[in-house]
């Protein structure tokens, strides 16, 4: 055998749904840094959103295939073709507020386009490693600390599908013996979040705003707490997961949690401005049901695989103030060309 072909051999590959994402691209870079080939699947769109994996997108060990979690066919046929070791979920109609408006599309990708991957593995690739990115909004309206006891109470249809989800991810486990695990993850966020999502939606305007690029920010309910953790470090303690001698269900969070109100104060007050001189109250932003605190208790992930945080919240929101800030200059210098 050809040195070549033995190499190719010992190359392990993995395959992200949702690779375009915030969380999918930031799990790219780490699986190619390891030496993974990476299959990434991403929906078909009569408009480019790669920006987020433009950088790798000449990697040699990166290649995107179009499919969707709504369609059987392009699931097996990725799964067929590339036997991975590793499969991780990424994708889904993650949106919270939206979710209430297309419940039946939310549904059957977030919640049953996870058991069209499951029966796939089963059939197809029964020794790949399978995550699963479930949510803390699967708690819901519980209170308390949540760890991996916690009853979930899921307060919206994009939870209800991820809880789904997480119990169909279960069933696989315990009925076929798959290595197929849940990451239970808190709010995780980072620059490349997308900018309707609550926290990027903050630090957009801050930015904007502090160079004339915009007057007020809409929000609805600001008193929600939530548990924040860097992207990078999130999908770090789920390489550990998937990758684990043993499948398992884990709570991937940082331990603490903030109010929306905090996270607008540090934001605002990082580019020398009030955010209440700003902030406007829009009953539109308001979900049907609202979860008005999530907090996490990861020590189970911490002690079994050695995962912990790297990022602090300040340096979180350090880091997308002045990636928001660099992004706001653009603009402004675009605008003043433009004159």
């Amino acid at each position: 055998m050809l040195i070549l072909d033995i190499i190719i051999l010992m190359t392990k590959s993995a395959v992200i749904t949702g690779i375009s994402g915030q969380a999918g691209s930031y799990l790219a870079e780490l699986l190619l840094n390891k030496g993974y080939k990476v299959y990434g699947m991403k929906r078909r769109s009569s408009s480019l959103n790669t920006q987020r994996i433009d950088h790798i997108f000449e990697n040699k060990n990166l290649e995107l295939v179009y499919g969707d979690l709504s369609d059987q066919s392009s699931i097996d046929n990725l799964i067929i073709n590339t036997k991975p070791d590793l499969f991780f979920n990424m994708a889904a109609m993650s949106h919270v507020r939206v979710s209430f408006d297309i419940p039946n599309y939310t549904m059957d990708v977030t919640g049953t386009g996870v058991v069209r991957i499951l029966e796939s593995l089963r059939k197809n690739s029964p020794d790949t490693h399978f995550l699963q990115a479930s949510s803390s909004e699967m708690f819901g309206g519980m209170n308390e600390v949540q760890d991996e006891e916690t009853k979930f109470h899921p307060r919206s249809p994009y939870a209800v599908a991820k809880a789904a989800a997480y119990y169909m991810v279960v069933n696989y486990r315990e009925a076929y013996n798959m290595h197929v695990s849940n990451a239970i993850c808190f709010n995780y966020e980072s620059p490349r979040r997308g900018e309707t999502f609550v926290s990027r939606k903050i630090t957009r305007a801050a930015t904007r705003i502090k160079l004339g690029l915009q007057d007020k920010l809409y929000m609805g309910n600001v008193h929600a707490k939530r548990d924040w953790s860097h992207a990078k470090d999130t999908v770090d303690a789920m390489f550990k997961i998937a990758t684990a001698p043993t499948a398992c269900d884990y709570v991937v969070s940082s331990d603490e949690n903030y109010s929306i109100e905090q996270f607008l104060d540090k934001a605002f007050s990082k580019v020398g401005l009030n955010y209440k001189d700003y902030l406007e109250f829009d009953e539109k932003y308001l979900r049907p049901t609202e979860v008005d605190n999530l907090l996490g208790n990861s020590s189970k992930i911490r002690k079994a695989l050695g995962w912990a945080p790297k990022y602090t919240f300040d340096a979180l929101v350090d880091e997308m103030i002045e990636s928001d800030l660099e992004l706001a200059g653009h603009e402004l210098l675009i605008k003043n060309n433009k004159k």
